[in-house]
């Protein structure tokens, strides 16, 4: 008996020790996140100071595997060795097609997603099956409006959920939307966009939203009578820039500082969403992963806030935005094909 206590007196030890010698981030050391072109998909991942990690979203599948490459060497760039949570927004294969790869080729602690597809067709089981059979080499974390992810150092506060929004306004917001009476809906959506997994990010006083692929009647929802999520430094354009989400209800009342649309060449950066989002109260600047050929020179931002400018789908290399928040509300976005980067002071 005296020998096991002894044994577990010196583990204890041991490992207080190890915990004692390892590194502590700095003070100030932001949060690093890290938008990768994925043509008109999505995939973002975010690295906290302590080394934690959290991707949303995958990209395309196939391709000869473009995406999936590019986003595994993103990660490299980064630092990272493993995602402890990989979260699915919705089953669409822009956002979900490469969680299988990715399951193996990395250990991935935790899967996030609003449950079931609620499509149908062969294509959808498919996608869905691969998902859910690499979802059960790690955890299973299923979400609904409220719920935190529990990564270290941040606050992701899930904001939608499977076709549900929040009730009640998060802390500091719930101010009421004046244009919420001039605000019409559009056609009910019933697809797996808008079950998509939203969610408000924050780092001390940095606060982003990213909605993935949420529908236009969904975000109203979160905008009206109400604004239940209140004003963020960074708004990730909902749906790539598309005209079926990013309703000037919900856009105008986030009053971002910022936004980076995550669009392709050719799908995203619909005139009228960027037309909403450049004219956003207080915007000071848009940012875009992508030259949108369709907007021509009156709907993009100018060049130098331009990732790719190249119009083939398998254009090499492929550019990131990267973005480097601070407790204090600070951040600076730096566009990775030119060097360009511009720091925003805290508010």
């Amino acid at each position: 008996m005296r020998r096991t206590v002894v044994l577990i007196f010196a583990l204890a030890a041991g490992l207080a020790f190890a915990q004692a010698k390892r590194p502590q981030p700095p003070a100030d050391a932001p949060l690093k996140i890290y938008f990768i072109d994925v043509e008109g998909g999505q995939s973002t991942l975010f690295v906290t100071p302590s080394g934690e990690s959290m991707l949303i979203d995958t990209g395309y599948p196939g391709f000869g595997g473009r995406d999936a490459n590019r986003v595994l060497a993103a990660i490299e760039h980064a630092g990272v060795s493993r995602l402890d949570y990989l979260l699915v927004t919705h089953y669409h294969a822009d956002h979900a097609g490469n969680a299988a790869v990715f399951a193996e080729k990395l250990a991935i602690g935790t899967f996030v997603d609003h449950g079931a597809t609620v499509e149908q067709g062969d294509n959808a089981a498919a996608l869905y099956g691969r998902y859910v059979e690499a979802r059960a080499k790690g955890r299973h974390l299923q979400v609904k409006p409220g719920d935190r992810i529990p990564i270290a150092g941040v606050d992701v506060t899930v904001v939608s959920s499977n076709g549900d929004v929040l009730q009640s306004p998060l802390p500091g917001a719930g101010a009421p939307n004046l244009l919420c009476a001039s605000s019409q809906p559009k056609e009910v959506d019933d697809s797996e966009n808008a079950r998509s997994v939203g969610t408000v990010i924050s780092y001390g006083r940095f606060r982003m939203v990213d909605l993935g692929d949420l529908t236009w009647n969904k975000e109203h929802d979160l905008a009206c009578p109400a604004n239940k999520i209140g004003t963020v430094d960074l708004y990730l354009t909902t749906h790539h820039g598309l005209d079926r989400s990013g309703p000037a209800v919900l856009v105008h009342a986030l009053h971002p500082r910022v936004a980076i649309m995550n669009n392709g060449p050719k799908k995203g950066g619909s005139a009228s969403a960027w037309q909403i989002v450049h004219d956003s109260p207080g915007l000071e600047d848009l940012w875009q992963l992508h030259y949108a050929v369709d907007g021509g020179a009156e709907h993009n931002v100018p060049e130098r806030f331009i990732a790719n400018m190249d119009q083939a789908d398998d254009h090499m290399p492929a550019f990131a935005i990267e973005l480097a928040a601070r407790k204090d509300g600070s951040f600076t976005v730096t566009n990775t094909r030119n060097g360009i980067a511009k720091k925003y002071d805290k508010n």
